[in-house]
């Protein structure tokens, strides 16, 4: 992991801010993302095939086979970080797609978003 030191604060990359959590693979689990110094969660509320998309191309896992909702991975901990997150499919980052304010949600953890996809982890 590559950090940038920005301001006396380590900076992550994109793809270093975006994890997948309590699946069977590398490219499959609970999305997690990283936010004010700590991970979090991702609300199922909108979430379908196209952000699904994006989480696996960004990881550099290949395409979205599923996009899971209501804890398929089990519940993660902390915030939820983004709910209402809206992508066309294509963006290079999830950052890139629409969503509420970040830790603004009507969200429990048992609405956790996941993802699914096609590939093995391999680096960009």
């Amino acid at each position: 992991m590559t950090l940038a030191v920005t301001g006396g604060a380590a900076a992550f990359s994109d793809k270093e801010k975006l994890r997948l959590r309590g699946g069977n693979s590398m490219c499959s689990g609970r999305v997690e993302v990283w936010h004010r110094d700590s991970w979090g969660t991702v609300c199922d509320d909108s979430w379908s095939l196209a952000e699904a998309e994006v989480v696996c191309q960004q990881l550099g896992c290949g395409h979205a086979l599923e996009a899971l909702q209501d804890a398929a991975f089990g519940p993660g901990n902390g915030s939820i970080w983004l709910d209402e997150v809206q992508c066309r499919g294509r963006e290079s980052s999830l950052w890139n797609c629409a969503a509420g304010p970040w830790g603004q949600s009507d969200c429990k953890h048992e609405e956790d978003a996941g993802v699914r996809c096609s590939g093995e982890w391999r680096t960009r």
